[in-house]
């Protein structure tokens, strides 16, 4: 076991905002009270609980046990089958559902689909078809490298059809990550298209995959949608491994795409994590309890109502697009708006017109999208009408405190509660959220425990802390939608998620929970600064920054010092309207020790036009921590959303 020492909590955040009592009335659960019953049945009586949350979904074999196994290899309703696409399609095909849209689609250049329940699952079926047809049956693993478009949609749920494990790698990744994820799982199949759009820009998938399959030896066909046509995105096809997506499903006889029932722990996919430098880490889920937490967490975190248009801005090449854009969603019979492009094309205005135009009610985003809105000014929301939105979320890493206001006061006008989440590609679903409807909000803060899991935050020997102590944030007992293993690697499964606190999955994590029981992430164990003696984490340094008037983002690193042993460097992004200078530097080193301490002082205080991205908003902290060492940045860059911050960046240097 690997030794850490306690992480500090030194600033407090004293703001509660209360859910209407127009939305409490409303909510599907509108209590502190009956929140708690609830939990506690998930907890003490979980054969009850679930039987009764789950009785919607569509088992054709019913499960006679609810878990079995040992911690860390626990399998949930072991002895049932299903096929997850009836959950998802079939089963609101013979009710009112079935003419209401599933997804509902913009291109960036302005194009609009929708896509009813009832032809979702026609253009399934056919392709489940046209699968079956080239060969892939169960078990078998098929890439798919698409944008957000409605056919990577169909194009999951049709593996799904057919017992088939889809692999979705995000449509950023460089030829090399693709081939690695590929080879990891040794997919039979790529599903592709000829391009996406980004920036106005046309994105070349089929060539990178082309890339890619060169040094695949266990792929057979490539499959691909002509989504853009030959004159924007022209491509060929190569005779006897390529095949046209549009044409096999015409050939695809319905008849064949019949769902395969499969037990309950039957494989439905294979994610990779982002940012390896290392061997892909392919996280493994299987299809009854993933879907049992999809499905549950959507119901109650986003309160979902039959007329919602619900907008989460995820890539499904990520484990939150997976969850919630397609599985929880559709299980849920809801209408999602799916976007192709970029947030800021052709200005910063474009989530906000398409709110107002598709009069979206759910909105489900990231903090570092929201930081970046911020930097570009309230006018662009102020612009639009956003009064169909009645509920926000925040999702992929914790949101400080004024980015969460800024963000209830501009895009909530006040009125939407926040659903803050945190969760991960490991853990499926949400795991800790604030319902909407039963309790206060406290900005910054993740909130409770959701049903069925049951967080603790300890020392490194596995004591729990009392209220207010930092340490490190485990899950003491098994949940349903948690991966399986590491594919192809449980010594690694094991040695990573449950060799630090033994019998508990270990997030990777810092926390602390306050009194009434909510749960705030400080961020990743690894991100944790040692500041003259203090073990601070570094989304507490960039809370305080983001909290002065001129900052809209921050990103704080280290970086080795012969003195201190660690010296603290925050890159920041200023407000319109502000100026970099060594006026402001002493005003930032000053405001950020009067709210952590003088201790927590930043040693070097860097402004940036921009900081390095991923395509999903994810800050990239280790290129930071390079540039701050006066390293060269290191690592798969395939992701990063603009290369040319990186290059700014390090030429300021």
């Amino acid at each position: 076991m690997s030794e850490h020492k306690s992480i500090g909590t030194f600033s407090a955040e004293s703001r509660r905002f209360e859910p209407s009592a127009d939305f409490r009335a409303r909510a599907r659960i509108s209590s502190l009270e009956q929140y708690q019953t609830l939990y506690r049945e998930s907890l003490d009586s979980p054969e009850t609980f679930w039987r009764r949350e789950l009785e919607e979904l569509v088992f054709t074999k019913p499960w006679t046990v609810l878990a079995e196994g040992k911690v860390p290899f626990v399998k949930w309703f072991a002895d049932a089958e299903l096929n997850i696409t009836e959950s998802c399609l079939d089963r609101h095909l013979t009710t009112s559902v079935r003419d209401k849209v599933a997804i509902q689609w913009e291109a960036e250049p302005g194009e609009v689909r929708r896509l009813t329940y009832a032809e979702l699952a026609a253009q399934t079926v056919r392709f489940a078809a046209a699968l079956r047809s080239l060969g892939v049956g169960r078990g078998d693993r098929v890439a798919i490298y698409m944008g957000m478009v409605p056919e990577v949609v169909v194009g999951m749920l049709a593996c799904a059809r057919i017992g088939a494990v889809h692999s979705v790698v995000f449509g950023g990744f460089a030829a090399e990550s693709l081939r690695d994820r590929i080879n990891d799982c040794g997919a039979k199949v790529v599903l592709t298209q000829d391009g996406a759009w980004r920036r106005g820009h046309v994105v070349p998938l089929k060539e990178t995959v082309d890339r890619a399959v060169e040094h695949t030896p266990s792929i057979e066909k490539v499959i691909v949608l002509r989504h853009l046509g030959q004159e924007r995105a022209p491509i060929s096809l190569k005779p006897g491994r390529d095949v046209d997506w549009a044409e096999a499903a015409a050939a695809a006889e319905p008849a064949a795409g019949t769902p395969e029932h499969v037990n309950a722990e039957h494989p439905l996919f294979i994610l990779y994590t982002s940012g390896s430098t290392g061997k892909p880490k392919g996280v493994l889920h299987t299809t009854a309890g993933y879907l049992a937490g999809a499905y549950l967490s959507t119901k109650y975190v986003f309160d979902l109502r039959d007329d919602d248009v619900y907008w989460c801005t995820a890539d499904v090449g990520w484990v939150t697009g997976h969850s919630y854009i397609v599985y929880g969603p559709l299980s849920n019979g809801a209408t999602c708006l799916m976007y192709e492009g970029a947030p800021n094309f052709p200005d910063w205005g474009r989530f906000w017109q398409l709110i107002e135009k598709h009069r979206v009610t759910v909105l489900y985003t990231a903090p570092t999208a929201i930081r970046a809105f911020i930097r570009a000014g309230n006018q662009w929301p102020a612009a639009q009408d956003l009064s169909s939105l009645r509920l926000l979320g925040s999702v992929g890493e914790p949101i400080n405190p004024e980015a969460w206001v800024w963000y209830h006061e501009h895009i909530g006008g006040g009125r939407c509660p926040i659903v803050d989440t945190w969760w991960q590609t490991e853990t499926g679903s949400i795991l800790i959220t604030t319902l909407p409807g039963a309790a206060e909000m406290k900005p910054g803060s993740a909130g409770l425990p959701f049903f069925g899991v049951e967080p603790e935050v300890v020392t490194s020997d596995g004591r729990a802390v009392g209220p207010g102590a930092a340490g490190l944030l485990v899950v003491r007992r098994s949940w349903p939608s948690q991966l399986r293993t590491v594919y192809g690697d449980d010594d690694r499964y094991v040695q990573q998620y449950y060799s630090e606190i033994e019998g508990n999955y270990f997030t990777g994590d810092g926390a602390h929970r306050d009194e009434s029981g909510y749960f705030t992430v400080v961020g990743r164990i690894d991100d944790v600064l040692n500041v003259s003696g203090h073990r601070i984490g570094t989304a507490e340094i960039e809370s305080a920054l983001v909290s002065h008037k001129a900052v809209a983002e921050a990103a704080a690193v280290g970086r080795p010092d012969e003195l201190k042993g660690q010296a603290l460097v925050v890159f920041v992004t200023l407000k319109p309207g502000h100026t970099a200078g060594s006026e402001l530097v002493s005003e930032l080193r000053a405001h950020v020790g009067k709210e952590i301490g003088k201790f927590a002082a930043p040693d070097d205080i860097r402004f940036a036009e921009a900081l390095p991205k991923t395509r999903s908003g994810k800050i990239m902290r280790r290129l930071l921590k390079d540039i701050a060492a006066g390293r060269e940045a290191q690592g798969d860059v395939s992701t990063l959303e603009d290369l040319n911050v990186l290059a700014k960046l390090s030429a300021d240097e």
